[in-house]
């Protein structure tokens, strides 16, 4: 993942130190370049300065929000600093703004690994607990958007979500007396009164109605960096002193899940919500494209088909489309 231009990856990696003394001769006092802060920061990396890493990338993503390859380097610093959720969540933020810049997906699956064996330090000034490792995961139909959090039997009383119009705010606590939060900055407007949530044994199922029947390329627009945080109480509960294995809750709510016994269209929707979350992004891609393009009328998973035509409409044969 090189970038290109005078610093780039390839000529830190040749020479750390150097392109650091060039760096900073380059940036000055000033230091208002956000590139080559980014990649400043991939130096201070590879000379194992972390704390710095992370000073230059924040300030990168500062004066440059969209700038995808600062979430890389603040999570592969956080990484390194044994900071494991910081990173996850800069890692997962990144890859969701860009998921075709490889090194996301490498480290957050680095990142998931440790959450799922590490035991935290008390003494740690960053606190982090393994029981705050939750996945979520979204998709979308033509007229709402929806986020579910893989929460196992959690309780109405301890379950807050506030909508607006372009901000989700979900606050769950957890069997741990841990509260995990979930905020979101919308990447278009929705309509907060007509935006429900619902209980599962499994998950927390958040429905968001949209404003405008427009396909959302992502679920989060420009915001914080930390768009999901998380809270921990003073003392660390007891759960959090043994280790979990993470990718088998998930299985296992994944296994609840297929077991739910549904009927008509709540089994169909069921089906294609399952193919969704399975999917590779080009399935998603594909989904979301001859569904909205379709007007709901083909819903196809074929990337390399729809990728390259419009869909067009093709209602079943007893149903005539009328235009309103």
């Amino acid at each position: 993942m090189a970038t290109s231009g005078r610093f780039s990856d390839r000529f830190i990696d040749e020479d750390p130190q150097r392109a650091l003394e060039e760096l900073n001769a380059a940036l000055g006092e000033k230091a208002d370049n956000a590139e080559w802060l980014c990649q400043r920061a991939y130096a201070y990396i590879l000379l194992k300065d972390y704390t710095k890493a992370i000073e230059d990338a924040k300030k990168a993503h500062q004066l440059q929000p969209g700038l995808v390859l600062a979430f890389l380097r603040i999570g592969i610093a956080e990484y390194h600093l044994h900071n494991f959720i910081t990173a996850h969540e800069a890692l997962t933020t990144g890859k969701e703004l860009d998921c075709s810049i490889e090194g996301f997906q490498t480290w957050i699956q680095h990142c998931e690994n440790k959450m799922a064996t590490h035991i935290p330090n008390q003494t740690s000034d960053s606190k982090q607990s393994t029981t705050l490792f939750v996945k979520h995961d979204w998709y979308q139909t033509e007229s709402q958007v929806v986020v579910t959090i893989m929460v196992k039997n959690a309780k109405k009383e301890d379950v807050t979500v506030i909508f607006g119009e372009r901000e989700l705010t979900a606050v769950v606590k957890l069997p741990s007396g841990e509260d995990y939060c979930l905020k979101v900055h919308l990447l278009h407007p929705v309509v907060p009164q007509q935006s429900t949530y619902r209980i599962l044994s499994t998950k927390i199922e958040i429905k968001m109605k949209k404003t405008a029947a427009v396909q959302w390329e992502k679920l989060q627009g420009e915001g914080t960096l930390s768009n999901v945080k998380h809270f921990t109480p003073n003392q660390y509960p007891s759960s959090s002193h043994y280790t979990r294995n993470w990718d088998m809750v998930v299985g296992e709510i994944k296994e609840e899940e297929k077991s739910e016994k549904l009927e008509g269209d709540a089994a169909l929707n069921k089906l294609f919500q399952q193919i969704y979350s399975d999917g590779s992004d080009e399935v998603k891609r594909a989904m979301n494209k001859s569904f909205m393009e379709s007007g709901g009328t083909v819903l196809s998973t074929n990337w390399m088909d729809v990728g390259k035509r419009k869909v067009e409409m093709n209602p079943p044969d007893d149903v005539e489309w009328k235009k309103y």
